[in-house]
């Protein structure tokens, strides 16, 4: 046992020569553990000195502690000459002249460029985008939009109902009705947003994307909305793609139609995905029903107006040769970077 000035010093002058000397993190360490631990030397030193002759006990005790602070700080610098000689040794293995790696660079989705490009071309035509609740009222996604609860209509949405009277969003349509409580005409708005519908398939999803478009004026016409989609389709796929309107039937639009044009995949000769007509579908559209407007307090013998909706899905696997719609929620990054 260490009882004197002489072996204090001694035991100083040893340990701090072999932190100098270690050449390991873990050497340091195991050498600090040795000397300063719970059962070190210097720490048996100082819980025996009460042990000592009163004579010595005072020297022994500040010759002791002043041993410890100086292996612990030759520990610390110690361990820190370590650390910056390990970096400079990675350093000399690098070569700064190489060229850097260029990170990977993200690509947006297909969907996301579509919808952007759609809403796009409808602003350059003077049309406002708007966005309302996913989550929606039964009143304004159907009864507002003359679409009462026993309504047939009713039957070609699969809805998610949360109750009777709150339901996921079957269309973007909602929007029409709730910008048109607030807004006096002239309204021009598109409504982009995810809808919600219990189907799935190849050509269907459970959630999908659409654009819905309302113009509301004085003196609108059917011909404004041929103008005004003609001109929408003729930007998205060039204009020497043909348009057709069809009657159709949509309960808050008198006159309905759908909208086709020749199909971008044959050109109009007839293939599978057109079914030998030519012909696609890709709009469903028509004039404002005047029960829309007595809803929204709109009235229909001084305003007029149209509406119009596109499923985003449609168009693009139309403007890129997509056959499946879960190809869009597969997150398949082969599939991703073709984009």
């Amino acid at each position: 046992m260490v009882s004197t000035p002489a072996e204090v010093a001694q035991l100083r002058q040893q340990a701090l020569a072999q932190v100098a000397k270690a050449q390991e993190a873990d050497e340091v360490e195991a050498l600090r553990v040795r000397y300063l631990g719970r059962k070190g030397s210097l720490t048996q030193i100082l819980r025996t000195l009460k042990d000592l002759d009163p004579a010595v006990r005072r020297e022994v005790g500040r010759l002791a502690n002043e041993a410890k602070e100086a292996l612990e700080a030759a520990v610390a610098d110690r361990l820190k000459a370590l650390k910056l000689a390990a970096r400079a040794r990675e350093a000399a293995r690098i070569d700064v002249t190489l060229p850097g790696r260029r990170p990977p660079l993200g690509r947006l989705h297909p969907l996301t460029r579509i919808m952007a490009e759609i809403c796009d071309i409808f602003l350059r035509l003077g049309f406002e985008a708007v966005e309302g609740p996913e989550v929606e009222l039964d009143w304004y996604n159907f009864e507002a939009l003359n679409i009462p609860p026993d309504h047939p209509a009713r039957d070609m949405q699969d809805t998610f109902y949360f109750t009777d009277k709150v339901l996921l969003r079957t269309h973007t349509s909602p929007m029409q009705i709730r910008v048109m409580e607030k807004r006096r005409p002239p309204v021009r708005i598109i409504a982009p947003g995810r809808v919600y519908r219990r189907d799935s398939d190849m050509t269907h999803s459970p959630m999908f994307h659409q654009v819905e478009g309302l113009l509301v004026d004085r003196r609108v016409t059917f011909a404004d909305l041929k103008g005004v989609l003609t001109e929408f389709v003729h930007q998205l796929f060039g204009p020497e793609v043909s348009l057709r309107f069809r009657p159709s039937y949509f309960p808050f639009t008198e006159p309905s139609a759908e909208i086709d044009i020749a199909c971008v995949i044959c050109r109009g000769e007839g293939c599978r995905v057109c079914k030998i007509t030519g012909w696609l579908e890709v709009l469903g559209a028509g004039m404002v029903h005047p029960a829309v407007f007595e809803a929204v307090g709109y009235d229909p013998e001084e305003y007029t107006g149209f509406a119009f909706g596109l499923g985003v899905e449609r168009f693009a696997m139309l403007k890129y040769g997509i056959d499946d719609i879960r190809l869009f929620y597969d997150n398949d990054l082969r599939f991703l970077r073709q984009f």
